[in-house]
């Protein structure tokens, strides 16, 4: 039986600089509006910046719809939805008749508003077209970071990468990893650029065909016509940025949000043709169809798993903030 209207639940939120438990009401629902009861919410660096401003934190959930509103045609009860970072739009500006509601000027999305309604808890409230259904070959517990990770890097992928083109990606962290696998799978030849040596392997594994460590660029057989940058800092661009690493008229994807300018050779920059893609999480076609392509082409997350509870997110933030995540940390509610 779903809970009732004035039904107290835990949340998690930021509370004198961390993540503490405090509780909400879940509300009547609209006549579109899903219950979610979470079984497992994915752990995002984003989650990080909004611990100072005590919103309720989480935005990679999935869950068990358990009450639907009066007027619901896309869900039942028992189903498994998934969402939480885009939450709703006007449905009728440009943006929105376009497939491309991400952008809509009355969006909500995680952080902007809907401060009470976060994936961290026992309870989520989604808007029908905005959770989705998660296909049968996908796991709970990997679903979870597609919801926003997997999302942004395919959303940004798509795009541009074309099938039998060289996608070079930056960094093999919680962004990175699900680059490679979605690049490969798109047809592309993934070219990997790390720190470090012993991740070669694991790029490999992933679908890359080239592994380069950032001093080593200048060895690069041949140019990739599209690089993203999926690490937590911005390269050096001056070396990077050369037609013998990347391709004139390529593109340049930053998919992770470092703090500062993004200070790019204007010189190469023109003369090369260069373009640089801005790419948030994805509207709601593509993120429905990138959860049908993980599911079909066995793309899933590399994840750890930590208790839905204070003591689990204190440690898989501690993990996070450590850089030892390998590679997403997904929080699982009890019982699930």
């Amino acid at each position: 039986m779903a809970p009732q209207p004035s039904t107290e639940y835990t949340i998690y939120r930021g509370i004198e600089g961390a993540v503490k438990e405090a509780s909400a009401h879940i509300k009547p629902l609209g006549p579109k509006e899903i219950l979610v009861k979470i079984t497992h919410s994915g752990l995002c660096g984003t989650d990080l910046a909004y611990v100072p401003y005590g919103i309720a934190l989480g935005h990679e959930g999935v869950g068990i719809v358990e009450a639907i509103g009066s007027d619901v045609t896309q869900f039942e009860i028992g189903d498994r939805a998934g969402g939480g970072y885009h939450r709703k739009s006007c449905e009728h500006c440009s943006y929105c008749l376009s497939g491309q509601d991400i952008w809509c000027y009355e969006r909500s999305i995680y952080g902007e508003e809907d401060y009470a309604n976060g994936t961290f808890g026992e309870y989520y409230i989604g808007t029908e077209t905005y959770l989705h259904k998660i296909p049968e070959g996908l796991t709970s517990e990997h679903a979870a970071p597609l919801q926003c990770a997997g999302a942004t890097v395919y959303n940004a992928l798509f795009s541009v990468a074309k099938p039998a083109e060289r996608v070079g990606i930056i960094g093999i962290g919680g962004l990175g990893h699900l680059a490679i696998q979605f690049a490969r799978k798109l047809g592309a030849e993934v070219v990997v650029f790390s720190t470090s040596r012993s991740k070669e392997e694991e790029a490999k594994e992933f679908g890359a065909s080239e592994f380069y460590l950032l001093e080593d660029i200048d060895k690069v057989k041949k140019p990739v016509n599209v690089l993203v940058i999926a690490g937590n800092r911005y390269p050096d661009w001056k070396k990077f940025l050369v037609k013998e690493v990347v391709a004139r008229a390529g593109t340049i994807i930053p998919l992770a949000a470092p703090n500062g300018n993004i200070s790019l050779p204007a010189f190469r920059m023109f003369f090369d043709g260069y373009n640089v893609l801005s790419s948030l999480v994805a509207s709601r076609a593509k993120h429905e169809e990138m959860l049908a392509f993980a599911a079909s082409h066995d793309i899933k997350p590399t994840i750890e798993q930590f208790d839905l509870s204070e003591d689990g997110l204190q440690e898989a933030i501690a993990k996070l903030k450590s850089n030892n995540m390998r590679y997403r940390g997904v929080l699982v509610a009890k019982g699930a």
